[in-house]
């Protein structure tokens, strides 16, 4: 979508300088955070992934039917329910027959989001299970959680409206290094604009010599979702096997006239239910359309998530967050409180230090400034 194409008007009306738009941005993070925390309180031993799962997509959609009721926009699921344990990296959202169940010492990251009106909301949540959920998290799996949210703090404190996408990467090395950890290759914080999930602008956390970045300055009004993924191994994840892939997003510039009636009937309901955002198959009804998914594939007409690992015996930390780029500052509005981490480990470089010190609000130049509500730690 460009000014060009639709007018400037229309890109005010689909900006933070909307109030509107800031309202729902805000409502569906609050959905977001109350979903989070219900999933985090559900992470027992003995609990069934899928069953999280199912609950986490659940609190979503019935969260999202009571915000702005009597209107006719679209809302819904953006980012299903994902829980992925230690070694592997993102995107494990299995279907109702699997079995696996969380026990003691499992490294769980979350992962969700969802939509009011095309506005995104999502987050990333990493905790170990525990009986004793006062107990403090220490080893390897505090290290990575800890690397894991300095890092994401880190970047919310780079990724400012006048500093640029190329500056964000060398600190964040610096922090893994710290900690003893890597950064995972190929993992992207996103621009976010209305029903677009990936945007044009992207930091690449970990740069590589053969991918190239445009360059590009942050801007005030700008939504985005930082995402930080760490491994105490080298951060070199491979697929093991692809019938696990069960996230999947319709690619929106591709067309081809599929043959299959189930591969047809898939694309349908895609299309009405799920047309710009991430879904998993388990939200699918029609089951018989499933079978149409390798066509889909093949011609190109869904992206898939692949479920990655790191090495076995490897544990993968990660946090995501939505920040709007206000006027008044970074405002971080999703989140939740992490476990008690003891690590031996800790950030020594002073630059680094000196970054993670300052605010992610902006001073205020009158006293009278407009205040944009309480902020979420960061």
């Amino acid at each position: 979508m460009s000014g060009s194409e639709y007018g400037d008007d229309s890109l005010q009306e689909e900006s933070l300088g909307n109030p509107d738009v800031v309202t729902k941005y805000k409502a569906a993070a609050k959905i977001v955070n109350a979903t989070l925390k219900a999933i985090i309180d559900g992470c027992k031993p003995g609990a069934k992934v899928v069953d999280l799962c199912e609950n986490g997509d659940r609190l979503l959609n019935e969260g999202v039917a009571k915000e702005f009721k009597g209107k006719d926009i679209e809302k819904g699921i953006a980012v299903p329910t994902c829980l992925s344990l230690n070694n592997c990296a993102g995107h494990f959202s299995p279907l109702n027959d699997n079995p696996l169940e969380l026990k003691e010492g499992d490294l769980v990251k979350i992962d969700l989001g969802c939509h009011i009106d095309g506005y995104i909301a999502q987050a990333a949540h990493s905790l170990v299970v525990a009986s004793d959920p006062s107990a403090p998290v220490t080893g390897r799996a505090a290290d990575a959680i800890l690397c894991a949210q300095t890092c994401f703090d880190a970047a919310a404190r780079l990724m400012r409206p006048g500093k640029k996408a190329s500056e964000v990467a060398g600190p964040l090395n610096k922090i893994a290094e710290a900690y003893g950890c890597s950064l995972v290759d190929g993992v992207m914080s996103y621009q976010m604009n209305r029903f677009v999930i990936d945007g044009e602008k992207a930091v690449l956390q970990k740069p590589l010599p053969d991918t190239k970045m445009d360059e590009f300055e942050f801007e005030e009004g700008e939504v985005y979702a930082i995402d930080i993924i760490i491994s105490t191994g080298e951060g070199k994840i491979k697929m093991h096997d692809e019938k696990e892939t069960t996230v999947y997003k319709r690619a929106m510039a591709v067309t081809y006239q599929l043959k299959m009636k189930a591969s047809r009937e898939l694309l349908s309901e895609v299309g009405k239910k799920y047309p710009t955002m991430l879904f998993s198959l388990r939200g699918i009804e029609a089951k018989q359309a499933r079978f149409g998914l390798v066509e889909c594939i093949n011609h190109g007409l869904l992206d898939a998530y692949a479920v990655s690992y790191e090495k076995e015996g490897e544990v993968i930390a990660h946090i995501k967050g939505t920040v709007l780029l206000m006027p008044s500052g970074s405002d971080r509005i999703t989140s939740a409180p992490l476990q008690q981490l003891q690590s031996d480990k800790s950030v020594e470089d002073e630059a680094v230090k000196a970054l993670l010190s300052t605010s992610l609000k902006n001073k205020k130049k009158k006293k009278k400034a407009a205040k944009e509500g309480t902020p979420m730690e960061a």
